[in-house]
Order: structure tokens, then sequence, then C-alpha cells
């Protein structure tokens, strides 16, 4: 990158020979603007990522120079110095800004937050929370709907007409109950469905009797009973058209609706 500000030979004439009468005292507003101009332009990061806003700043620095030679009020050279200063903070803190935005777009798990900004880190951490609970929820197969983020669990978690939980679907509610405890401010409605063949009541308390195991499977790994609600729909709410058995198998399953922030739940 071309240098955008090179100090003109009066200005380091002036700084150097503070004690000579012939020569105007060196401007402190204009030293400081310097120092911290150069300062970021030596910096690597600032010059690939904010060039523009560096850029800025030493046309600033080179307006405020200029007046300074040109014996203009103090006043005058103190406001270009300030803008210069000002400007060159502004580059500094688009580098950290934009660095921070690497960081977390390559996913770094362990990010040195030591050598970011103090003024980014605060916002690093909160954008690191929200993509690693990001990154959860799509393991979890979470889907957006009306009522909120929606985990459907299959009937793979059970046998055929039973409520007791499959060994193989323990995993799964596994994963959900290190969700749930990673981030406390959730709580979850955990919903029975059912297909239409057989007995409509027998299907209702079989949606139940499912909800309630998952739940039970919940509490037994610590997950709190007061973040926990259940209900069984029995084959009220199908989602297929229970026409096929692939349409049914879709229709036998167990939602886990999470809630807001607030810990508030969507009822149907």
């Amino acid at each position: 990158m071309k240098n955008t500000l090179v100090p003109s030979l009066t200005f380091i004439a002036a700084a150097m020979t503070i004690g000579c009468s012939s020569n105007p005292p060196p401007n402190a507003g204009l030293v400081q603007a310097h120092s911290s101009y150069n300062l970021a332009r030596s910096n690597a990061d600032i010059v690939n990522q904010a060039p523009l806003e560096l850029k800025d700043a030493g046309d600033s620095l080179a307006k405020a120079e200029q007046a300074f030679n040109a014996d203009e009020e103090p006043s005058v050279v103190n406001h270009l110095a300030y803008l210069a200063y000002q400007e060159t903070a502004i580059a500094r803190e688009t580098s950290n800004r934009k660095m921070a935005e690497i960081t977390i777009r390559n996913a770094e798990a362990n990010r040195n937050q030591t050598r970011l900004d103090g003024r980014t880190a605060e916002v690093d951490r909160a954008q690191s929370v929200i993509a690693d609970q990001q990154k959860q929820l799509d393991a979890l197969n979470a889907q957006k709907t009306d009522r909120g983020l929606v985990i459907t669990l299959g009937d793979v978690l059970f046998r055929t007409g039973q409520a007791e939980l499959e060994s193989g679907g323990i995993r799964n509610i596994e994963k959900l109950a290190d969700f749930l405890k990673q981030y406390p401010g959730y709580n979850v409605s955990i919903e029975g469905h059912t297909d239409s063949i057989g007995n409509h009541d027998r299907n209702q308390r079989l949606s139940e009797r499912r909800a309630d195991a998952v739940q039970s499977a919940l509490l037994h790994i610590n997950i709190g009973s007061n973040r926990l609600e259940t209900r069984g729909y029995g084959e009220e709410y199908p989602v297929a058209s229970n026409a096929t058995a692939a349409s049914r198998q879709l229709n036998r399953r167990v939602e886990i609706i999470l809630s807001d922030s607030n810990g508030n739940i969507v009822q149907r």
C-alpha cells in the first residue's frame, strides 16, 4: 500500500527545535495525531482490513500539517488534527470488527480473545454464542414454525404401539438435554402425536404416554421439571394424509417446542 502521508521537513524541524525562538513550538494535537496514525499504518491488519478509513486519516493529517505550516490559527490546526486522530481510531475499530468477523466465520474453536481489541470482545463473544447455539439446533434438526423452533422426534424412538424409549432413541434425547443444559433460558413443550389407525382413545393415551416417556428421560438427565410440560394430541394434528404407510409414519412423532428466550411457549 502506498503511503498516504509523508510528514514535511518543516513539521519535523519544528518538532526537533522546540527551543528555538525562530520556529513555532510543535502542536500537541498534531503530534498525537501523527503518533496514532503511524502506529496504525504499521499494523498489517489495519492496512489490509481498513485501507479506505486509513487513507481518510492520512488525508486529514496532511491537511492539519498544511494548516500548521501555513501558520493558521491553532484552533484550525487542532480541529484538523482531531479529525485525523478520530479517523485513525475509526480505521482501528473497523479492522478489529472485520478480524472478529473472520474469526467467527472460520469457526475457530479456540479463538484467542487477547488478540482482539477489548472494544470488540463483547460483540465477538455474543456472536460466538449465537453460532454455537445454531450449530446445536442444526444437529437437532430444529425447524422454524409459527410456534417457534420445533424439534421432531420420529417414531423410531418407540416400538409400534409402545411408549418405552428404544435405546437407539436415547442419543437424540441426550443431545436435546445437552442443549437445554447449555441454554437454561429455554423451556420446552413435549407433544405426542399418532396416526389415525386404531382406536381414537387408545391413540390419545399412546400420544400422552410417549410425551411422558420423553419427559422422564429428560428428568433422568437432570433437566428440571419446571422447564418441561407434556401434552398428547393423538391423531388430531397430522402432518401428512395417513393414506400411506410412509405418511402415517410421519404422523407418529413427538414434537419438542422450544420456548422463546423468556421461557414462553406458543400454545396451539
